[in-house]
């Protein structure tokens, strides 16, 4: 990821924040056909650097890497336009753009196949999304036999990270017109402006 330097977080704590707040990301993997990639949630465990998830057993990627893989997490984004410059006043040196916060994860892949895995797996990713509901979701209202079927199903899969990259394109080259940015992104208030507005604000530029 082309990453300049007033765009770079280097920050590991507001890294791991941002990854654990958007923990539906993208595992890319290469071989000699090509590259592949799978949509998934994925646990997060920053001690140990380690994300998990879960595909299924008809899903082709399982077999088509020798571990070497990288996880896509895409923050907030939102569209600035150049009349949000006031600067844009003084030289017209001006033009659209796009904010956003994503980070790329390099490590490797371990495959799970064993049910003493994939059931806490499982259970803890049921418990990390259902927890904003009135009565969680659990895996043990599931059929015995259903459950079972779901293991043979799928894959479970562990990405120890290696190396991270993150940028935060927020505006930092630009801090004369932040201000008017915020306001305005405030004003387009769909939920992408309005993280990016909260971001820029809350932005560290000293």
């Amino acid at each position: 990821m082309y990453v300049p330097g007033h765009f770079a977080e280097h920050d590991e704590d507001v890294v791991w924040s941002l990854i654990e707040a958007h923990p539906f990301a993208l595992l890319v993997t290469h071989d000699a056909e090509g590259f592949h990639a799978t949509h998934m949630p994925f646990l997060v465990d920053r001690r140990r650097r380690v994300l998990s998830g879960h595909m299924a057993r008809a899903n082709p990627q399982p077999q088509r890497t020798d571990g070497e893989a990288m996880v896509v997490v895409s923050g907030p984004n939102a569209y600035i336009s150049p009349n949000w410059y006031p600067s844009k006043a003084v030289d017209g040196r001006a033009v659209p753009t796009w904010n956003y916060e994503a980070v790329h994860l390099y490590g490797r892949l371990t495959w799970q196949e064993d049910a003493d895995w994939k059931r806490p797996h499982l259970t803890a990713l049921s418990a990390r999304f259902e927890r904003g509901e009135a009565r969680p979701w659990t895996l043990d209202e599931a059929p015995a036999d259903y459950v079972e079927r779901l293991f043979r199903g799928v894959v479970g899969i562990e990405f120890a990270v290696a190396r991270i990259e993150a940028k935060r394109k927020l505006s930092q080259n630009r801090p004369a017109d932040n201000e008017s940015v915020i306001e305005n992104l405030r004003r387009v208030g769909d939920a992408g402006s309005l993280a990016i507005a909260s971001a820029m604000e809350s932005l560290d530029r000293s």
